[in-house]
C-alpha cells in the first residue's frame, strides 16, 4: 500500500499526496458512512429503529425514522401543518434528514408532495438533507433530490463552511461526486477555514480514486450521446480496419505470431475514446433501444455539462407548455394513454392493492414523474388500465372427458416404418403378456385340482 501512495505521490497530476505535518486530519481508510473526517460536525448521529410494531407510528417524523411508507402515506392524507412536517429531533434533524441518513428511499419519494417542505433546512451544524445523504453516499438519494425536489441548493454551506462536493469528496463517494458535478456544483468552491476546494480535500484524504474521477469528469465534461445530433459511430474504426486489411511482410507476420504466443495479458482500465468506452456511449444515448428509461429530451440542445446547473422534474413542467409534456410522456389511465400528470390520481382510485399494479401506474403512484415517450411506453392489450383484476380458480361441475382409443388403420393404406428398437420393446411387452397369462392358467389349474 506504501508503494501505491508513492507512486500516486510521484504523479504530476495528482499532486504530493497528503500533509504529514497536518495534525488535525486523520485518514480514515474505512468505508462506513459515519467515520469521522476532519472535523466533529462530520460525525453522524446513530439513529436506532424503535421497538415496537411499525404502525405504531403517528407523526410525519415517527414515520420516516422507522421507514413505513404506509403509515407516512396515511399521516399525509389525513393533512398535516407546517410544525408537523419541520418537526426536528435534538441535532435539528427532520424525517427527511433521517431518511437520507439511512437510505431510505421511498420515503424521500413519498415526500416529493409533502406541503410545507424545506429541502434547504440546516440542523445545527448546517447540514442540509443533500449533504447528509451525500456524505453517507446514497447515490440514488442524491439523484433523486437533484431531480425532483425544486430549489435544492448545492452552495450551502455548514458551520465549517464545507458543501455537499466538498463532504462528498473527503468521503471518497465518487458516484455521488459525479452527480453533483453534472448537476452544476461548484468544484472551485472553497471552505472558509483552509481554502481549499473539493479537489484539495480529496487529494489531502487520500481519495486518490475520487480526484480521478473528477479529472475525468473535466476532459469530458459535455454528455453528447444525449443529443439528438449524436452519431453512433466509433471514429477509431476505420483507422483499426485499415490497420488489419494492410498486407504484412513474413517477418511481420511471425513476429505477431510470437507475440500472441508468448504474450501475456494483464487486466488493465479501459482506454479513453476505446470500444468499451463506445459501447457504454451507444447503451446510454437518446437513440438506444436497448435503455428502457430512454426518451426525446425536453433541451436537446442542452444535455448535461460539467458546472451547468440542471432543472428538475417540477421546474421542467413550469418551463415547458402542457402540450409539449404530454407529446413526450404518456401513462396508461381507464383503458387510454394521458399525460402523466394526472398518473397519481388514477392509479389510486383504480386500483388500492399497489401489488397488483401496471409497471408504469406503480411508479406515477409512488410520485416519481418520468417522461416516457410514446413509442418506447409499455403499453398493456390484455388490461389497458394498468390493473391487473384477481382471477378466481373454480372447480367445473362438468366430468372430465375421456380419451378417445386410436382408431385401427386400414389394410388398404401403408403403414409408418416400426424402428427396431420399438420393436424390440413391443415383442418383450407380449412376452410379458404371455408369460403372465400362463401363470394365472397355472394358477387356475392347481386350484381346481384343490378344489377336486
Amino acid at each position: 500500500m506504501a508503494s501505491v501512495r508513492n507512486s500516486m505521490s510521484e504523479d504530476p497530476l495528482l499532486g504530493n499526496g497528503p500533509d504529514e505535518d497536518d495534525s488535525e486530519v486523520s485518514c480514515s481508510g474505512s468505508d462506513s458512512d459515519s467515520g469521522s473526517v476532519l472535523s466533529d460536525d462530520s460525525v453522524l448521529p446513530v439513529y436506532k429503529q424503535e421497538c415496537g410494531s411499525r404502525s405504531t407510528a403517528k407523526t410525519l417524523y415517527e414515520a420516516c425514522a422507522q421507514n413505513n411508507p404506509l403509515a407516512l402515506q396515511k399521516v399525509l392524507e389525513k393533512g398535516v401543518t407546517k410544525e408537523e412536517v419541520m418537526e426536528v429531533d435534538h441535532n435539528g434533524w427532520t424525517g427527511l434528514m433521517v431518511a437520507c441518513y439511512k437510505g431510505f428511499l421511498e420515503i424521500v419519494q413519498s415526500l416529493y408532495h409533502c406541503p410545507y417542505l424545506d429541502i434547504n433546512h440546516q440542523d445545527n451544524d448546517g447540514n442540509t438533507a443533500l449533504m447528509i445523504a451525500a456524505q453517507a453516499g446514497h447515490t440514488m438519494t442524491v439523484t433523486y433530490i437533484l431531480n425532483y425536489y425544486p430549489g435544492a441548493d448545492t452552495e450551502i454551506r455548514d458551520c465549517r463552511g464545507f458543501t455537499a462536493l466538498i463532504k462528498a469528496a473527503m468521503q471518497g463517494r465518487d458516484d455521488v461526486v459525479s452527480s453533483l458535478v453534472m448537476a452544476g456544483a461548484d468544484q472551485n468552491a472553497t471552505d472558509t477555514t483552509k481554502l481549499k476546494c473539493a479537489r484539495d480535500w480529496a487529494l489531502k484524504t487520500g481519495r486518490y480514486e475520487t480526484l480521478n474521477r473528477l479529472r475525468r469528469l473535466n476532459l469530458r465534461p459535455r454528455a453528447e450521446q444525449f443529443t439528438e445530433s449524436y452519431v453512433p459511430e466509433w471514429p477509431a474504426l476505420k483507422e483499426l480496419v485499415a490497420q488489419t486489411t494492410v498486407n504484412k511482410s513474413p517477418g511481420q507476420r511471425i513476429t505477431q505470431r510470437i507475440k500472441s504466443t508468448f504474450g501475456f495479458s494483464f487486466p488493465r482500465d479501459p482506454q479513453d475514446n476505446g470500444v468499451l468506452d463506445h459501447m457504454v456511449r451507444i447503451t446510454t444515448s437518446v437513440h438506444s433501444p436497448l435503455v428502457a428509461t430512454g426518451c426525446r429530451p425536453l433541451c436537446p440542445t442542452s444535455p448535461p455539462e460539467v458546472g451547468k446547473r440542471r432543472l428538475a422534474v417540477p421546474e421542467l413542467v413550469k418551463k415547458h407548455s402542457g402540450k409539449r409534456l404530454q407529446e413526450g410522456s404518456v401513462c396508461h389511465s381507464s383503458g387510454s394513454v394521458s399525460c402523466i400528470h394526472s398518473a397519481r390520481t388514477t392509479a389510486t382510485s383504480c386500483c388500492a392493492d399497489t401489488d397488483r399494479r401496471g409497471s408504469v401506474i406503480s411508479i406515477a403512484s409512488t410520485g416519481v414523474r418520468t417522461f416516457i415517450p410514446r413509442s418506447m411506453v409499455h403499453r398493456n392489450s390484455v388490461f389497458p388500465s394498468g390493473c391487473i383484476p384477481k382471477i378466481q380458480i373454480v372447480k367445473s361441475g362438468e366430468p372430465t372427458p375421456k380419451k378417445e382409443k386410436k382408431r385401427k388403420r386400414h389394410k388398404g393404406y401403408l403403414e409408418p416404418p416400426v424402428w427396431k428398437y420399438k420393436a424390440e420393446k413391443q415383442e418383450k411387452k407380449k412376452e410379458k403378456k404371455a408369460a403372465e397369462k400362463e401363470r394365472e392358467k397355472a394358477k387356475k389349474e392347481k386350484k381346481e385340482k384343490k378344489d377336486n
